[in-house]
């Protein structure tokens, strides 16, 4: 049965909201990887701190992972799961053996602008389609993420 036919969504303003959040998942999933690498690499003083942070990174990118895919699949598309078919679209790129905490911070914030910026677009195209679902997750995800990059932000002082 085709949910948007119980969910009353149009399936032509639902085709891009989808696309846009099939391209979110990619890049999610590469900054997930990443906060991974950056949680076993760093190195330095500020070692306890950053590798205890990070993890708590990590943590919240998979969550955010597992509701954008779902969301996905509730509105009748399917989620991309193959990690070689993120990178060929990611925006992001993989980072590894990134230890300097400096350089990780740096990557981390580019990271954050990139996610930034495509939750306020498919925040846009959700709102124009009346999905006012998806809206809630991404102004949750926006949320989340404008949260991060003010702290990581502050801890560069």
């Amino acid at each position: 049965m085709n949910v948007l036919s119980i969910t009353g969504l149009d399936a032509n303003q639902v085709a891009p909201i989808v696309k846009g959040l099939q391209q979110l998942l990619a890049d999610f999933q590469v900054y997930y990887a990443n906060l991974r690498g950056y949680h076993w690499h760093v190195r330095g003083p500020q070692f306890f701190t950053l590798h205890s942070q990070f993890e708590k990174m990590y943590d919240e990118a998979a969550e955010s992972v597992d509701e954008i895919a779902e969301r996905i699949l509730q509105l009748g598309a399917t989620p991309e799961n193959r990690f070689s078919e993120y990178l060929k679209i990611s925006q992001l790129k993989e980072q590894t053996n990134v230890s300097a905490a400096s350089d990780i911070i740096s990557a981390i914030l580019e990271s954050l602008r990139v996610l930034i910026a495509q939750e306020r677009a498919v925040l846009a195209l959700a709102d124009e389609a009346g999905d006012t679902a998806t809206s809630d997750l991404l102004s949750d995800l926006l949320d989340g993420q404008e949260k991060t990059a003010w702290m990581v932000a502050a801890y560069l002082g």
